[in-house]
C-alpha cells in the first residue's frame, strides 16, 4: 500500500513538474516573445527580462533575439551609371524592433533574412544604376597629394563628386527602412564591403594604370635628364674656366721663374773670369749630362769646343 502511495505521489509530483515548466518559462535580456494560441498571436509581445506565465499545452512562447542581427549580401555584378560592370558585395546590421508585426509577416530569421537579400540587394542595384562609379568609390574631393608638376597628370583620377560613397550608403538604408517598415524590423546600418571591377574590364583598367604611371616616370626622367644635362654643362664650363686661370697662372710663374733664372745666370756670368769660367764648365757638364750615357759614342774633332773640357782631364 504504501509504495502504491509513492508511486501515485511520483506521479503526481511529475505531472506537476510537467505543468510547470510548461506554464513557465524566462525571458533573457537578450530575447523577446510572442505568445501565440493554436498558431495565432496573443496580447502584445514579451520585451522586458524575467519570469513569465502561460497556459501549459495551449499557449506557446515563440523567442525572438533583441540583438543586432547580421546579412551579409551575395556578390553581385551591377553596371553604374556610365557603363561600368563592377562586383558589389554588401552586408549590413538589422533589429526585430516590432516582434508582433515580424511574427505575423516574417515568422522566423530565415524568412526575414530572405526578405533583406530581395530589399537590400534590390535597392543596391537601383542605387550604383543611378550613380557613376566615381561616386561608389569615393567619399569626398581631394587635392592630389603628389608635386605640383603633375597634378595636371594624375587629375583625371581625381575626378569631383557630387554623392560619394557615404550618402549612397545612407540612401540605401533609408529607402530598404521604408519597405521593411511593416515588418517589425529596421537596418540599423548599410555597407559596401568590397567593389570590385568585373573581370573582363580590370586587365584594361589595370593597363591604364600602368600607362599613367609610365607617363608620369617618363615626365620625371626627363626633367632629371634636363637637369642632369644642364648641371654636366655647368660642370664643364666651370672646369675650363678653372683650368684656363691655372694654366695662365702657372706660365705666369714659369714666366718669372725663367727671367729671375737668367738674371741669376747673366749676373754671375758678369761677375769675374773665374766664375765665367766656373759657370761655363758647369753648363757644359749639365750638356755632357744630358747628351752622355754609358750606351753613346761620340765622334769629335779635338778642337772642338764640346770636347775642351773633356780633353783638359787627365
Amino acid at each position: 500500500m504504501k509504495n502504491v502511495k509513492g508511486i501515485g505521489l511520483l506521479i503526481v509530483l511529475g505531472v506537476i513538474g510537467l505543468v510547470a515548466s510548461q506554464a513557465l518559462f524566462i525571458v533573457s535580456e537578450k530575447e523577446q516573445v510572442i505568445i501565440t494560441q493554436f498558431g495565432e498571436p496573443i496580447g502584445e509581445a514579451i520585451t522586458e527580462p524575467g519570469l513569465n506565465v502561460k497556459i501549459p499545452f495551449l499557449h506557446k512562447a515563440n523567442f525572438f533575439e533583441r540583438r543586432y542581427l547580421e546579412w551579409d549580401g551575395d556578390p553581385n555584378q551591377v553596371p553604374t551609371k556610365d557603363k561600368v560592370f563592377i562586383f558589389v558585395d554588401t552586408y549590413a546590421r538589422w533589429q526585430i524592433t516590432d516582434p508582433l508585426k515580424y511574427f505575423e509577416t516574417l515568422g522566423d530569421e530565415d524568412g526575414a533574412q530572405s526578405r533583406l537579400d530581395d530589399i537590400l540587394d534590390g535597392e543596391t542595384r537601383n542605387a550604383v544604376a543611378a550613380n557613376d562609379l566615381v561616386e561608389l568609390i569615393r567619399s569626398t574631393n581631394r587635392e592630389p597629394a603628389q608635386p605640383d608638376e603633375i597634378a595636371d597628370i594624375v587629375s583625371d583620377s581625381l575626378q569631383a563628386i557630387n554623392v560619394g560613397r557615404d550618402e549612397i550608403q545612407e540612401e540605401i538604408q533609408k529607402l530598404a527602412n521604408e519597405r521593411a517598415k511593416d515588418l517589425g524590423i529596421a537596418v540599423l546600418d548599410f555597407r559596401f564591403k568590397r567593389i570590385n571591377y568585373a573581370e573582363e574590364v580590370r586587365r584594361t583598367v589595370y593597363d591604364r594604370m600602368i600607362s599613367e604611371r609610365n607617363r608620369i616616370a617618363d615626365k620625371f626622367r626627363s626633367e632629371g635628364q634636363g637637369e642632369a644635362s644642364k648641371i654636366n654643362g655647368e660642370k664643364e664650363r666651370e672646369l675650363k674656366r678653372i683650368q684656363s686661370e691655372a694654366f695662365r697662372e702657372a706660365e705666369t710663374i714659369r714666366g718669372r721663374a725663367d727671367a729671375e733664372a737668367a738674371a741669376i745666370y747673366n749676373d754671375a756670368y758678369n761677375k769675374t773670369r773665374q766664375a765665367r769660367e766656373l759657370y761655363a764648365f758647369v753648363k757644359s757638364m749639365e750638356a755632357y749630362g744630358r747628351t752622355i750615357d754609358k750606351e753613346t759614342s761620340l765622334i769629335i774633332s779635338t778642337d772642338s769646343e764640346f770636347y775642351r773640357y773633356l780633353n783638359s782631364i787627365d
